[in-house]
Formats: C-alpha cells, structure tokens, sequence
C-alpha cells in the first residue's frame, strides 16, 4: 500500500536512503513554491503539517515505500546572494534576429517568436547563479563559434567569436583568445584579431590553424568584407617565439580567396584546418552551398597565399542547406589515440561534420576518403551528412576539432548557446559557454559511430565522493541521493533491469523519439529511469536525464537516450525542450551515463558517449544550496538496479591574464 510523500524527521544520516516516492504527472504549478524557512519551534509541527497537504493536492499519485527512514541536508543559502532582490523589469518579449541579413546562422533563439510573453522577473541571485563554475566562458559579453584551436610550446589555444560591446550577437564580432596547461584553467589574453580591414571590417568570423611541419602556425578564417561579401584570409604569429603567440599578424595581400563564381557572396564562410595531400600539397575545405544542396569546396595550395580551385567538391547532399564550419579529420580503426589531420591509410576512417545552418545542429558521417579523385564516399547513405548522425543531440553548434599531438589525441570544442530570453542575458551581461573539451574516437564495436568522452583533465577538480551500490529504483519511484548541494557534479552510472521484466514485457511497435514522446513523465513498460538533475526538494524544478527502453517487433530491445527540461524551471521566458535520440546498446552491455552538472549547463554522455546531449536549464529555485539529484524510476514494469559514484566538483581558474602569473599556471 502506499501514503502520500513525506519527509520524516531523522536522527541519523543514511548513505543510501531507501525511501520512494513517484514522478510527478504533468507540468508543475506556475505558482511559486514554498521557501525553505527556520520557523519558531512551535510552528514547526504545523509548517510540516502544511507541507504535507500541499504534496497531496500539488504531486496526486506520490507514493513511498519505506524500509528505512531518511533525511536530507537542510537547505543552504548563499547569503550574500540570496538578499539581492534586484529584479528584471517583467516586459513583453519581442524576438529579433541577428546574424542571418550579415550571412551567418541564426544567433538569436527567437524566443516565441509571433507569442506575447512576459519577461520572468529574474533577480540577481538567480542570475549569478547561472554562470558556470568550471566551463570555458568570457568574464563578460557574447561569445559563439570556436576558432583555431590547438597545442603549441606547452600550451593550449583557444580562440573564440566574440563580442567585445555586449551580451548579444553584433556589433563587430572579433577573436577572443585564451591559453591553458591542462584545457580547464584558463588566462584570457588580449583580443588576437579585430576587423580592421576593409576585408573583415564587418567580422573576424570562424576559421582554423594548421601547424606546418617545420612548426609555422598558419591562421585561416573568413573576413566579412565592407560590402559583406563573404573570403578568406591568412594571418599568423608576430613573433613564433612567444608560446602564448599574443600578437598576430594579417598577409598584406589578404584576401586569399574569394567566392567562385557561381556561389553566393555570403555562401563562402570557415576553412578547415589544412591536410597534406601525397603530392606535398596542402588541401582545405570550406563550407557553401548551391541552392539548397549543402556543399564543400575545396582549395590546394603550397604557400597559403595562392590556391588551386580542385573541380568539384569533396562532398554534398540534397535539402540540407548552407555548410557552416565544415570539419574533415581521420580516426582510428584500430586504435584509441588520435590521428594527425594528414593521415591516410587502410586502418583510417575520415570523418565529414557539417554545422547546418537551416536547423543549427552539429551533424557528422563516417566514410572513406579518395585522394585521388578528391570525394568523401559516406559508409551509410542513411546517415550521411546533415541527415544521420550528430555530434550532440541538445544545444551543441559550430564545433571544431584538433590534433593534440602532446598527447595523441583528437578533441573536440563546441559551442553551447543560451536558451534563455536575450533580456535575461543582457542583464546578467554574458551569453554562452564552451563545452568541455571532448575526446573523438572510433566507436570500435559498433563501427559505426562516433564517442565522444570529457577529456581526462576535468577529473582533476574532483573533489568529494558519494558511492551508491545496486540502489533498487522500484516503478513509480524518486530516490534521493544524499550527497548535499547538486550544482557541480560528475556523476557515472550504470543501470541493469530486472531479468524477469525484460522477458515478460511485450513486444510492440512502438517507436518512441526522445523530442516528441511526452518526456519522462509519459510511462512505459521498461522506462524512463534515470537521474533529475537540478531538482528541489519539492520537486517543482528538475531536469531528467534518462533512458527510455522498448521491445520491437522482432524481440529485440531499442534504447533513446534523453535530457527533458521541460520542467527545469518556474521561468515563463525560457525555452524548455526533451533532447536525445537512439543510444546502440549492444549485447551483454550495461546501460550507463556521465552527467556533468555545471550551474545552467548538463552534458549528458550515454553509453560510453555514443550518444550525448547537452542541455542549457535556468532553475529558479533548485539552485545554490538547494539544488539536489535524485535516482528515478517512472517505469511502469521493472525494477532497475544502479550502481552511482557523484563527486562534488570544484571551480576552474579562469581569468585575466598578468605577465608576472604565467611560469605559476
């Protein structure tokens, strides 16, 4: 039988509470929940009382099942923030777009566009609380694509597109520039290249570095000309002997390129990181398009200053619009290290990645490369470029990788947008983070696919740990984790389902999409079941991250993979979506997951990082001291056992750069 959830007191503290209680049906209430108080004694019985009711009328269906009971840590508040009161002005929002008229992708999110919606009165606290801890981000202003990362005399670069004026796309968009030892602290260095030329006076938009084999670094990106016409120029260091290459230099004869003919002059935007063909050439891409079949052109060139046109183009598909930040790299067949962007050979796979500018997602396939003719041949039609796989199944755009050759590897950089109204941004003064930098392999089983992992230096802020071993979630189950403050965590788990439910569950036809199948408040037999993130004690704030499991037709099991915010927050001004896509799970396998919780930002890795999904979430209340994780089970059928490790995370060094600091970071 079960009774309506309730907090009892405890005067002990399990590590692993045993308490239930179910998802809640439905949005959450648009009124404001209850604060967290410290009442006289004598009130206490009677505000528990209240508390009470207000879960049985608020969350119909709660139930517990309790063999122990629990406690969990009262809620910490950061006074110095909590007393700032200071809100945004509640406005009608009116969307605006940027960047498309200049010839790039859609900057802003258009947050309901063509719908009166008032402005969320954020105050400062909720404001603060949403800049991240230990992702890369400017102290100020707008930033979006990567630019031109990589290693060189012991440190890693970091250039970025950036607004030097404010929190929103415009103005002159310049390269920021920043360098690290080890891809989580960071100095931010002077600003590298500014449009100063009639050839980028308009933008210093994206380009690449390539690191010639005597050590040269060469600099590619694209220049918005004074008449917004779209072409490529070269720059490179003013003095090779400084590792933290501060000052650069543009070509006297820049532009290198311009739009061929036949392509529009704002269809010609971000070169590749260059290769070296066999003939000793070195070969880029760049992204257009030919009305609405996305292409890539490509360029040989021995000096970087004059090209070759090569007939044709390295690939296209149909319908799928402008290539933006085009990216062409190898991986490995057999082995788990990277590869230089050069390599060629038998035991090699070529990877084409395209940033589509219709719907501003990352996609990628894997294929072989001919040299000879110059083309991309794609391993599965089904999946090419644009209509198969991607990177990321969230909030990920404008990717780019490089070789880090100090450690042979391969990592990836990609750009994380806001999902919050540009009013909300402008007040809090910054919009956008950087992901954490990921590592690409060849997913060696399957063959088919991509995984993409936290690079192993974000271990290095770890910090405490809370183990939960074979935690039973029983259908129709939240289990509090208790591990204290949930706002900056690395969590890895893996999941099995009981054996009696795999088998007895029916087989059906049921094809279930993360995006369109009601999020994890919609039941089945075999899921969702996962973690809330981000979540109040009351649960009127969570964020699930989760797996939905299904059996088809022929007996055999299918696995998505899902983030859903869309009970993340209280927020009216904020875009709330479900995320993910198919995971491949393949025999024998356990299903797991990273999740690494950074203030407003969640990279979700499932299985290994086949599949991953990031999510931008604005909570009004499970924030600072009063955000917490919870284990769930929304299932209808079967029992699922988890085995957790959360480690609290500490904050990245990341700030301005001072000559006298450099030998210390």
């Amino acid at each position: 039988m079960t009774s309506p959830r309730a907090f009892p007191a405890s005067s002990g503290r399990h590590n692993l509470p045993s308490s239930y209680s179910p998802l809640p049906d439905g949005p959450h209430s648009a009124g404001a929940p209850a604060e967290t108080r410290r009442p006289w004694k004598g009130l206490l019985v009677l505000s528990c009382g209240l508390l009470v009711l207000v879960s049985l009328v608020a969350f119909n269906g709660y139930n517990r099942e309790s063999n122990a009971h629990f406690h969990l840590p009262a809620v910490a508040h950061n006074d110095s923030l909590s007393t700032s009161q200071q809100t945004v002005s509640p406005t009608t929002l009116e969307p605006v777009s940027r960047g498309v008229s200049a010839g790039v992708s859609e900057k802003s999110n258009r947050l309901f566009t063509g719908v009166n919606v008032a402005s969320f009165p954020w105050n400062n606290s909720m404001l603060s609380w949403q800049r991240t801890a230990y992702h890369f981000q400017p102290e100020k202003n707008w930033m979006n694509d990567p630019n031109g990362p990589m290693y060189y005399k012991g440190w890693y670069h970091f250039f970025y597109q950036y607004n030097p004026h404010g929190a929103v796309w415009g103005n002159m968009i310049v390269w920021g520039h920043a360098v690290s030892r080890d891809l989580i602290h960071w100095l931010h260095l002077p600003l590298a290249m500014v449009g100063d030329q009639w050839y980028d006076q308009k933008g210093v938009w994206t380009g690449s570095a390539t690191i010639l084999l005597d050590g040269q670094v060469i600099m590619l990106y694209t220049g918005s000309t004074n008449e917004s016409v779209q072409v490529q120029n070269l720059a490179y260091p003013a003095d090779p002997s400084d590792p933290l290459l501060i000052n650069w230099v543009k070509y006297p004869g820049n532009p290198v390129l311009f739009p061929p003919p036949g392509i529009g002059a704002k269809d010609f935007r971000d070169p590749t990181t260059a290769w070296l063909t066999s003939e000793g050439k070195w070969r880029i891409t760049i992204g257009s398009k030919l009305n609405k079949t996305g292409i890539s052109l490509v360029y040989d060139t021995v000096d970087f200053k004059s090209y070759e046109a090569i007939e044709g183009v390295l690939h296209a598909v149909h319908s799928t619009g402008m290539w933006e930040c085009v990216d062409f790299y190898p991986v490995s067949k057999t082995g788990d290290s990277g590869l230089d962007t050069s390599m060629v050979g038998a035991d090699v796979k070529h990877v084409v990645k395209v940033s589509l500018d219709d719907d501003r997602h990352d996609y990628y396939a894997l294929g072989t490369y001919d040299e000879n003719n110059v083309k991309f041949i794609p391993d599965d039609i089904k999946n090419d470029v644009g209509i198969g796989l991607r990177y990321d199944y969230g909030i990920f755009y404008a990717s780019k990788t490089f070789y880090d050759h100090s450690k042979g590897r391969r990592i990836l950089w990609g750009w994380i947008g806001e999902a919050d109204s540009e009013a909300a941004d402008v007040t809090k003064g910054w919009a956008s983070v950087q992901s954490i930098p990921r590592t690409v392999v060849l997913d060696k089983k399957t063959g088919s696919n991509l995984l993409q992992w936290p690079v192993e230096e974000v271990e290095s802020l770890r910090l405490r740990r809370d183990q939960f071993k074979n935690l039973k979630a029983k259908p129709g189950s939240v289990v509090p984790l208790d591990i204290g403050t949930a706002t900056q965590l690395d969590i890895i788990a893996e999941f099995e389902i009981e054996k009696e439910a795999l088998e007895k569950v029916s087989e059906s036809n049921e094809e279930y999409t993360c995006s369109s199948s009601g999020g994890a408040a919609q039941r089945g037999a075999l899921g969702p079941f996962g973690f809330l993130v981000l979540a109040d004690d009351g649960l009127s704030e969570y964020t699930p991250v989760y797996f939905y499991v299904t059996k088809g037709s022929d007996g055999h099991l299918k696995t998505s993979f899902c983030s859903d915010q869309t009970r993340s927050s209280l927020a009216t001004d904020v875009i709330k979506q479900v995320f993910g896509s198919s995971v491949p799970v393949l025999k024998d396998e356990k299903l797991s997951v990273r999740i690494l919780v950074d203030h407003s930002i969640i990279e979700s890795f499932g299985q290994g990082g086949r599949t991953c999904v990031t999510s931008r979430v604005y909570p009004t209340e499970a924030i600072y001291g009063a955000a917490r994780l919870f284990l769930f089970n929304n299932a209808t059928e079967g029992t699922v056992s988890a085995s957790i490790k959360v480690w609290q995370m500490n904050s990245a060094f990341i700030h301005p750069y001072h000559p006298q600091q450099t030998a210390s970071v």
